[in-house]
């Protein structure tokens, strides 16, 4: 028997302080995969990290003991205790766990709902997972549905109307603290895909320039030249610093980019020119001390969520049309899960009552003494007869529940009642996927 596990931490958990110690660069998250397969009670895993959240997705044979696996592989990359983690931990199994991927995917638990870099990390989630050989045919079908279901939502909604996401609330932001932005000396650090969504949102408030800075010149060379900018090597940091009214900082470095003993000496150098950085990275790109440095305002992904926050109105009744979209793409991946249990209950619930048969038969070889060999063979043949007729109904009621909605609670019920789960299953019961079984909502 195995379950399905999704453990983590995210914005509305967490702190900045602890997200940016438990996010998973490409590398590291390849690191916590491999580590996790190496347990036998994990057959597939998946690991998503944003700004926002890092979460893990895992097939497990015991759920208690594949949390405190996953719990342990997150806090050694972590470099922090388990106890540490525990309170920011939430957890969800069986289809709560789906559930939970599913919204996450659709932009629906995001800082920004309906932000549209989300489904994009998804899918870069699951092919690294993909390439590290971690996942299997239940992850496969999961990743695969939460992705149909994210796009159905902005395909059939309006939730994401006005591109709001985590980058144009940055330049909101820095319009809220400046004003007009026009003729302001604007420096992108970092070249993805954050970076590449502020400069559409600083081009659209009228900058006329952008330069971007980033370890790989060739990048930063693409990126401004897409939007009319300029592009700097990162060497050049410092007299771009001294230069610039607005920073936005969205790098991958597992390192600070800007140190405060650094930022001290640009600030002397600007006089008394202020200085605004919007660091959107987690892990943070500018060291948090560099809040001390005079003429210096410091904002992160956390002070984003704010201004985020105000402009949330009148995206609940997109979000309620999103959630009735999510739950008919999640029934389908129940029904799918349904399909895949029923011919292996099917075929243990048979053995299970030929033993039973057996046994009663065996436990009163005794009282057979003065039958027949004939009359033996038809009491045996009555009773294989009445065990049928039994599970007849609950068979055909099972077989039909596969094209239902509801197969997957009707055949995790009826392994439970039955016991199905306790011993061996039957050889040839049906097809090698083991079945899921059904889990309350462990966390919130």
């Amino acid at each position: 028997m195995s379950d399905l596990l999704a453990l983590g931490i995210s914005h509305k958990t967490a702190p900045i302080e602890l997200r940016e110690r438990l996010a998973l660069t490409e590398g590291r998250a390849a690191s916590v995969l491999n580590d996790l397969r190496t347990h036998e009670q994990v057959s597939e895993a998946a690991a998503i990290s944003t700004c926002n959240r890092t979460e893990l997705y895992l097939v497990v044979s015991d759920p208690v003991e594949a949390e405190s696996v996953a719990l342990g592989a997150l806090s050694r990359q972590a470099g922090i205790r388990p106890t540490e983690l525990i309170e920011s931990l939430y957890s969800y199994r069986g289809i709560e766990a789906a559930k939970h991927l599913y919204r996450v995917a659709a932009g629906l638990d995001s800082m920004i709902v309906g932000e549209a870099e989300i489904q994009g990390q998804v899918k870069r989630a699951y092919e690294l997972a993909l390439v590290e050989g971690a996942t299997g045919p239940i992850l496969n079908r999961l990743f695969r549905g939460a992705l149909a279901a994210g796009k159905r939502v902005r395909d059939e909604t309006r939730i994401g109307e006005g591109g709001i996401s985590v980058p144009s609330a940055a330049v909101e932001l820095a319009t809220r603290t400046l004003g007009n932005l026009d003729g302001r000396h604007v420096l992108l650090i970092g070249a993805g895909e954050t970076a590449e969504l502020t400069a559409r949102a600083l081009t659209a408030r009228g900058v006329e320039t952008v330069f971007v800075a980033n370890r790989r010149y060739d990048r930063a060379i693409g990126l401004a030249e897409r939007f009319g900018g300029k592009a700097v090597r990162l060497e050049d940091l410092p007299a771009q610093l001294e230069q610039a009214d607005i920073v936005v900082s969205s790098t991958n470095s597992p390192h600070h980019i800007v140190e405060r003993e650094e930022l001290e000496l640009v600030a002397a150098a600007r006089g008394s020119r202020p200085l605004l950085m919007i660091d959107l990275a987690v892990p943070r790109d500018i060291d948090p001390s560099c809040r001390d440095v005079t003429g210096v305002v410091v904002r992160d992904v956390d002070d984003v969520q704010q201004v985020a926050d105000r402009n949330a109105t009148g995206r609940e009744v997109e979000s309620r049309g999103a959630e009735v979209i999510v739950a008919a793409e999640l029934a389908r991946f129940e029904r799918w899960l349904g399909s895949l249990e029923v011919l292996p209950t099917v075929a243990s619930l048979r053995v299970r009552a030929d033993e039973i048969v057996a046994r009663v038969l065996a436990e009163n070889l005794g009282r057979f003494e003065e039958l027949s060999h004939a009359d033996r063979v038809r009491v045996e043949a009555m009773a294989r007869s009445i065990a049928g007729r039994l599970l007849h109904e609950p068979t055909l009621r099972l077989k039909r529940a596969a094209e239902e909605s509801d197969a997957y609670q009707q055949v995790a019920a009826l392994r439970e009642l039955f016991g199905l789960d306790a011993g061996t299953e039957p050889e040839g019961a049906g097809a090698k996927v083991t079945p899921l079984r059904r889990a309350e909502r462990a966390g919130d």
